[in-house]
């Protein structure tokens, strides 16, 4: 039953899966962004820090872990879907393995996050430049394991 109905919508899924994404995604890139500026340029206490403790706040509850789940439940859905993913090949255990790496920087993000909020930051801005750059690695290697399996 369950099955059929995965099968009969699986466009709208697959649909809804990419745009839960899309929208993860740019949370991902945003967050570490203000970050950075959150801690180079905002003395603890200041307006500006406040103002930042809010928009990181909001990206995060409003959009990013929404976007995530979302991302997570159309995702189990089409894992479902009979006939989408062959498990004997790499490329869903490396695409798999992505996602869980994702969603713990996702984790380490919202850990940050709280850490501003408090005005317990002790990272710089230097370690967020890089931080950025983490989610991007990782859509690479997830888009290509989806679209040209390669394993």
């Amino acid at each position: 039953m369950i099955q059929g109905f995965l099968a009969d919508w699986q466009f709208w899924i697959k649909s809804l899966h990419i745009i839960s994404v899309i929208s993860w995604m740019a949370g991902m890139f945003y967050l570490p962004r203000l970050f950075v500026y959150h801690a180079e340029k905002a003395a603890i206490g200041s307006e500006m820090s406040e103002t930042f403790k809010i928009m990181e706040r909001r990206l995060l509850r409003a959009i990013i872990n929404p976007a995530m789940i979302a991302t997570w439940i159309f995702g189990l859905m089409m894992v479902f879907t009979p006939g989408v993913i062959d498990w004997s090949q790499i490329w869903p255990w490396v695409k798999t393995a992505s996602v869980l790496l994702m969603s713990g920087f996702h984790g380490w993000l919202s850990a940050r996050r709280k850490d501003f909020e408090r005005d317990e930051n002790t990272r710089s801005g230097r370690t967020y430049r890089l931080a950025n750059e983490i989610p991007t690695v990782l859509m690479f290697v997830i888009v290509i394991m989806v679209i040209v399996k390669p394993f």
